[in-house]
């Protein structure tokens, strides 16, 4: 686990303890093309059949242009390179497609080029690793990288006790706490059996914000459901003595609610001002979910510190709809976190292949998957010629390439006025972590610190 250790420009100043950044090297693949999906599936396929004779077999360039370089003649947004592919552009070598090939599959070949201009971006600007401890600069501070915790397998979650120590989950189904200046200690004993496969394992945990009245803990993770199914348990307790006790299930589903897969879990926590609990479910490999109301994936909820539903929420009192819905049409929530200005609840969402969203959330607002979306699926077939559809929130940034966006938070101190409210954006892809500008409920401006 790695700590930014940040500083004025002027020199280095200090620690951001508010920032912690779990840096998951051993689910990252190596070779960018494998990051990407590059030279796989449908979306190749149709690429090498109808755009390599004149772009070449990268579309580096051949008989016409690169489609690699950002240098366009008739636009390079999506919209403009679907219309190239889909109307052709008279007078250039650039025949119309428009009769072999459909929406979706023009949405794919966009997707394509994205990544592989993206495999193109990485691969020209390789630079020496930067050593630990190296000043780094960025547009307003400079920092340093510090290693706080080392020897961990795939952390998933920090929490900070009252006290300073961090409680820490890791997928594979520990707890720990790690004490500064005295280590991380031994796995709390008693905690949950989790079913540990694919995606599954121990995932978010979160204290009460009467943590220090009631010590109630929250912890979420898979267990085994029928045969290879795995089910979403959310449950809360306590720790004494080193010990997990007084466990309580919040939501522990029938056996048939989700489907035969492990992937799509969601499952991060937040709790608001009024002690309510939002938490994420993805759509569990089952996409068509995410849009229905009587089931509980592709939504983020909100309940109650015991897991009943709360009264306020958009769908209570709803026939064939879950009270515990606060919105829908999620793919895969894997970060929550308020604004701490105007109290906005916003999320990061995984897509498939591209299409990784920032949205704001809206009570009772539908986003829109597997309707519309910016990816395609991960063998290069397309999920959806739609971008966007009345009476779906179109999300306020998407990434293609993907950068599987992960955890999300408001910097909030003030050591570091350049940074102030503003949101940092953790990746999986290139291992990377950036900051984005939010004014007026828009992102106006993104960096990426490091990568």
């Amino acid at each position: 686990m790695t700590r930014l250790r940040l500083a004025a420009s002027a020199g280095i100043a200090g620690v951001l303890g508010t920032l912690l950044v779990p840096v998951i090297v051993r689910s990252l693949p190596q070779d960018p093309s494998v990051a990407y999906g590059v030279g796989q599936g449908a979306a190749a396929k149709i690429s090498a059949d109808v755009c390599a004779s004149c772009h070449g077999e990268g579309l580096g360039g051949g008989r016409a242009s690169s489609l690699l370089d950002d240098t366009w003649v008739y636009g390079g947004s999506d919209e403009a390179l679907a219309e190239s592919i889909r109307e052709g552009r008279p007078g250039t070598l650039m025949p119309p497609f428009k009769a072999t090939l459909d929406e979706r599959q023009i949405r794919s070949l966009v997707v394509l080029i994205r990544e592989l201009a993206e495999k193109a971006r990485v691969e020209g600007a390789k630079t020496p690793a930067v050593p630990e401890g190296a000043v780094r600069t960025s547009e307003r501070h400079a920092f340093k990288l510090e290693t706080v915790v080392d020897g961990l397998d795939t952390p998933w979650a920090i929490e900070f006790l009252p006290d300073g120590r961090m409680l820490l989950s890791e997928r594979p189904g520990r707890l720990r706490i790690f004490a500064p200046g005295v280590g991380l200690g031994a796995p709390i004993t008693g905690v949950p059996k989790v079913w540990v496969k694919q995606d599954g394992g121990l995932f978010d945990v979160a204290l009460h914000p009467d943590y220090a009245t009631n010590g109630w803990i929250y912890l979420a993770y898979s267990v085994q459901g029928q045969g290879e199914t795995s089910m979403t348990t959310l449950v809360r307790g306590r720790i004494k003595d080193g010990a997990w006790v007084d466990q309580e299930f919040l939501y522990r589903p029938s056996p048939d609610v989700f489907g035969p897969g492990n992937d799509h879990y969601g499952l991060r926590f937040l709790f608001d001002r009024e002690g309510h609990l939002f938490y994420s479910i993805g759509d569990r490999g089952i996409p068509d979910d995410a849009q229905r109301l009587a089931r509980p994936a592709g939504k983020i909820h909100r309940v109650q510190g015991d897991g009943s539903a709360a009264k306020e929420n958009p769908f209570a009192g709803r026939e064939g709809a879950l009270a515990t819905i606060w919105s829908y049409g999620h793919r895969n929530p894997q970060g929550l976190a308020f604004h701490p200005v105007t109290g906005e609840l916003w999320a990061a969402e995984h897509g498939p292949r591209g299409g990784d969203e920032l949205n704001r959330i809206l009570p009772g607002r539908n986003y829109g998957w597997p309707v519309v979306t910016f990816g395609i699926n991960y063998d290069g077939t397309p999920v959806s010629a739609l971008t966007e559809k009345e009476g779906m929130e179109p999300p306020v940034v998407q990434w293609t390439p993907s950068i599987a966006a992960c955890g999300i938070a408001f910097y909030t101190g003030d050591r570091f006025p350049g940074w102030k409210n503003d949101l940092f954006v953790t990746g999986l892809v290139g291992k990377q972590l950036r900051r984005l500008v939010i004014e007026n409920g828009r992102v106006t401006h993104q960096e990426i610190l490091f990568r």
